[in-house]
């Protein structure tokens, strides 16, 4: 259970994770995502699981991929933006041209 709520936790601040990378659409889409998925931890710690396939299942699971995208996306956004990247890349260019 303990796992679940650290995913949940990492999926709430993927939309700003977006926001950084300067995608407010998938910004949008996931913050309604969350809502969905909240409902669905919600349901199942307190009710009974509301079944495979349900609205609020897929929001959950769908809510899941689009935190790994955010995730990766502002990884690589942050590599690519360190100085030292950038310098090797600089490097790079000139050993590869003439």
């Amino acid at each position: 259970m303990d796992m679940i709520v650290v995913f949940l936790l990492l999926a709430t601040v993927a939309p700003f994770l977006f926001i950084i990378t300067k995608k407010t659409a998938l910004a949008v889409v996931q913050s309604i995502l969350l809502i969905g998925m909240w409902l669905y931890f919600f349901q199942v710690t307190m009710y009974t699981d509301p079944g495979a396939f349900s609205i609020t299942w897929s929001m959950f699971y769908l809510s899941l991929i689009g935190a790994h995208v955010a995730w990766v996306m502002f990884i690589i956004a942050t590599v690519e933006a360190s100085p030292a990247y950038q310098e090797s890349l600089d490097k790079e260019k000139e050993t590869l041209l003439p």
